[in-house]
C-alpha cells in the first residue's frame, strides 16, 4: 500500500540542545533504517521549512503507524497521511 505523508517538524525553542541534538541523530539514523527496507520509498525536504514529503510502501495501515510512531521526533511533528491508488490517466 502506497502512503504520502507531510511532516512538519516543531521542537520546542526552549528544549534542550543535548536533547536535540540527540533526537535529531536518532531520527535520521532510524529513518534511513527504514529507507533501506524499502518500506520509505522516497522523501524530499519542502524548500524553506522544516518539513518532508515522503512516500510509504508499506503492507498495511498497522505497520505505517508503526514506522510513523517510532520516530523519535514523533511528539514534535504534526502528520498528514494520504493513501495513495494509481490514476485511472497514468500510463
Amino acid at each position: 500500500m502506497l502512503y504520502a505523508a507531510r511532516m512538519d517538524v516543531d521542537i520546542p525553542r526552549d528544549l534542550d540542545p543535548a536533547v536535540r541534538e540527540d533526537l535529531v541523530t536518532r531520527e535520521k539514523a532510524y529513518s534511513q533504517e527504514i529507507q533501506r527496507t524499502g518500506e520509505w520509498a522516497h522523501i524530499w525536504r519542502m524548500v524553506g521549512l522544516y518539513s518532508n514529503l515522503s512516500i510509504f510502501d508499506v503492507e498495511s495501515n498497522a505497520r505505517l503507524h508503526e514506522i510513523l510512531s517510532n520516530l523519535p521526533l514523533f511528539p514534535f511533528m504534526p502528520i498528514e497521511v494520504t493513501a495513495l491508488t494509481t490514476d485511472p490517466s497514468a500510463i
